[in-house]
C-alpha cells in the first residue's frame, strides 16, 4: 500500500469512526488497515488517532492532517478527471428514499451511467436518518426542513403532499370535508426518525398550517408500511402524492380534504461540507437537479 492509499484509508477511518468499517469500504482486511495506519503515523512521526475498544477519534494533529488529506485527494481526483477528458470515475454512495429512487432516479439511471462509464453508484435506502460523514455516504436526497449544520444543501424542488384513505375506511367512518370533521377519525401513525414521535396531520387552512393529532391504532416507522396500513383501511395517512399515483388511478385510495392540502415538503440534496466536492458528486448533483426541475412532483 503506497502513501496515497494510506491517506485514502485514513480519511475513511476518520469519517467512519471505525477501522473495520473503513476496511470493509475499501475491500481490505482489518489487520491490513490497522498496520497501514500505524505505518502512516510512523512515517509522519505523530499520533493521528485515539483508539478505544468502541470508537476511533482524531488527535489535534490527526484532525489537521485529515483536513489537508481530503484537500490533496480531491486535487488528485480533479487532475485525473481532467486527463480522462473530464469524465469522472469512482464509487458514489447515495442515500435516498426507496420509492423516490424507483420513481425518479432509476428510470433515468442507465442514460446517466452510459454518459459516465467510469462511475459506480451504491444506493442506501430507508426512512432512517443517516449520518453521512460517519457512514461514508457522499450525498443524501432528503425531504423536509434540514437541520444539518455540518452539511451543504442544494434545493431540488418541493414534493406535493396529500391526505388519503382507502374507500373501505371512508365507507365506515365517513369522508371529512373540513379539518373540524376529523374529530373521531383514525390515523395511521408515522413515527419520525428524528423525534421518535407520531407525526400529526398538517393542513393548510387560511394560509396557515394547522396540526391535527389523530388517534392511531397502528403506527410504523417505515413509510411503505404506513401506506400499506392505510390501504388496508386502518386510517388516514399523509405522504407525497407520487406515492399514491397508482393507488389513486386504480381506486385503491382516495384523496381527502383536497381544499386543505398539507404544505409542500422541500426536497434537497445534502453532502458534507468538510470536504471538497468531487467531480463525480458534481455531475450527480447536476443530474438530480435536472430530474426534479423537470418533474411534476
Amino acid at each position: 500500500m503506497d502513501r496515497l492509499d494510506r491517506m485514502l484509508l485514513y480519511t475513511r477511518v476518520v469519517e467512519r469512526g471505525s477501522f473495520s468499517a473503513a476496511a470493509q469500504d475499501l475491500g481490505l482486511a482489518r489487520s491490513t488497515a490497522t498496520a497501514a495506519i500505524k505505518t502512516l503515523e510512523a512515517d509522519l512521526g505523530i499520533r493521528l488517532l485515539e483508539r478505544t475498544t468502541r470508537h476511533v477519534t482524531t488527535t489535534l494533529d490527526g484532525e489537521a492532517y485529515y483536513r489537508r488529506t481530503i484537500s490533496i485527494l480531491a486535487d488528485i481526483e480533479e487532475a485525473e478527471s481532467a486527463f480522462r477528458g473530464g469524465n469522472p470515475g469512482g464509487l458514489l454512495r447515495i442515500d435516498a428514499h426507496p420509492h423516490l429512487t424507483r420513481t425518479f432516479l432509476l428510470p433515468r439511471l442507465p442514460a446517466f451511467l452510459a454518459r459516465y462509464p467510469g462511475l459506480k453508484i451504491h444506493f442506501g435506502q430507508g426512512d432512517r436518518y443517516v449520518d453521512l460523514v460517519r457512514e461514508g455516504v457522499d450525498c443524501a436526497i432528503r425531504a423536509g426542513e434540514l437541520d444539518d449544520s455540518g452539511m451543504i444543501a442544494r434545493r431540488l424542488g418541493a414534493l406535493r403532499e396529500i391526505t388519503a384513505a382507502s374507500p373501505a375506511y371512508l365507507a365506515e367512518h365517513g369522508t371529512p370535508m373540513t379539518p373540524d370533521d376529523l374529530a373521531g377519525h383514525l390515523g395511521v401513525g408515522f413515527i419520525s426518525s428524528r423525534t421518535g414521535e407520531v407525526m400529526p396531520l398538517e393542513l393548510l387552512e387560511g394560509g396557515k398550517t394547522r396540526f391535527v393529532g389523530l388517534e392511531c391504532r397502528v403506527t410504523a416507522n417505515d413509510s411503505g408500511t404506513a401506506l400499506e396500513l392505510a390501504r388496508l383501511g386502518l386510517g388516514l395517512v399523509q405522504a407525497p402524492r407520487y406515492h399514491f399515483e397508482a393507488d389513486l388511478k386504480a381506486g385503491r385510495m382516495v384523496e381527502v380534504l383536497p381544499d386543505f392540502p398539507p404544505p409542500p415538503t422541500p426536497l434537497s440534496a445534502v453532502y458534507p461540507q468538510n470536504r471538497q466536492t468531487s467531480s463525480r458528486l458534481r455531475v450527480f448533483l447536476d443530474w438530480v437537479g435536472d430530474i426534479f426541475a423537470g418533474s411534476a412532483l
